[in-house]
């Protein structure tokens, strides 16, 4: 924006001489009408653009979880009074699961002088964390935002960054009970990029929920999305069932882990509902647009100046149930328990 205004006051400064000049020659009526038109657009103008402001918006990779999250953030705004067009800006940039990428976007972001960067993902939030030392970020779909190293403390985040997370502190913990009461003496196929710190934490978390059942764990570590297949393909034989965390470069190619669950009749556990609905069978999830919508709140408290980040502690989604995906189930020869009736969602009935 700071840019825009730059451009404005040159832009302005030289209109003025050009219209000084021509005025010399002119008689003083014509050249009082001329300079009092260009003086009330130049005030509308300036009005404009002081009252519009630019988001840097950063995202890790395109899934639906994360599509849900930007779409979120953006309503959330609008229903502040930021309606983009109007009255707020979004310059988009995806990184492409390149990490490097994400470096190059936040880079960007703070050179362009952005009033304020979103942070959809880890990875996205660490870059912006690095980029800035001025620029405010409100993040969200981060697992783990102090095991990230984005904030101190959930309840006193530093003074340029805080956010939503998209880990209930519990579900981990839930997900292997379920597991473990439904599925018990499995080994447990977890699927993760080892260069993303929320699936490391994630996959930390599920082993330590382990301990104590009957569950064993055997996992694949991918670089790539190209690599999820094969490490699905790797597990056949040596697990009874597949867990896939909220891990981005994993659930950006979830279609060729179910294809495996599918054909070898392993059940599939997922993270987070978005990932249910392309084939997993069971998660205990959140809602992704209402995590971006509350971070798009945050964003209109900064963005007004009513608030800094520093003031807006850091939160975890609210609520977590339990969901069932009734076509995935059978399609991996999974039987329905009846009490899974009374206590979860179906999809897919």
């Amino acid at each position: 924006m700071k840019k825009k205004w730059l451009y404005f006051l040159l832009t302005g400064a030289l209109s003025f001489t050009v219209l000084a000049a021509c005025g010399e020659g002119e008689e003083d009526t014509a050249g009082e009408d001329d300079s009092g038109a260009g003086g009330e657009e130049e005030e509308e103008t300036e009005a404009e653009t002081e009252d519009s402001v630019v988001v840097g918006a950063t995202q890790f990779v395109e899934h639906p979880s994360l599509d849900e999250a930007y779409e979120g953030f953006k309503e959330g705004l609008a229903d502040q009074g930021y309606t983009e067009g109007e009255n707020i800006e979004f310059d988009y940039q995806n990184a492409q699961n390149d990490q490097s990428n994400t470096a190059t976007i936040a880079n960007n972001f703070v050179s362009e002088d952005v009033d304020l960067i979103f942070a959809n993902s880890t990875p996205s939030a660490q870059a912006a964390f690095q980029a800035s030392s001025e620029t405010p970020i409100i993040f969200t779909s981060v697992t783990d935002a102090v095991d990230a190293g984005l904030i101190e403390d959930v309840d006193s985040p530093g003074e340029l960054i805080t956010g939503v997370m998209d880990l209930h502190p519990e579900a981990i913990e839930m997900t292997v009970d379920f597991i473990s009461e439904y599925f018990p003496e499995s080994n447990v196929g977890l699927i993760y990029n080892s260069g993303e710190q929320n699936s490391v934490s994630q996959i930390e978390a599920v082993e330590a929920a382990m301990e104590g059942t009957e569950l064993e764990s055997t996992t694949r570590s991918v670089s790539s999305s190209a690599e999820v297949q094969q490490a699905a393909e790797s597990l056949v034989g040596d697990v009874d069932v597949m867990y896939i965390v909220t891990d981005n470069t994993v659930v950006s190619a979830l279609e060729t882990v179910v294809d495996v669950a599918e054909t070898q009749d392993v059940p599939l556990v997922v993270g987070e509902p978005d990932s249910l609905e392309r084939g997993g069978f069971a998660t205990f999830g959140i809602d992704y647009h209402t995590i971006g919508y509350r971070a798009g709140e945050m964003a209109a408290d900064v963005l007004s100046g009513e608030k800094t980040p520093a003031d807006i502690p850091a939160e975890y989604p609210e609520d977590m149930e339990l969901f069932i995906n009734k076509e995935a189930a059978e399609a991996q020869g999974v039987e329905i328990h009846e009490d899974w009736e009374e206590e979860a969602q179906f999809i897919n009935e």
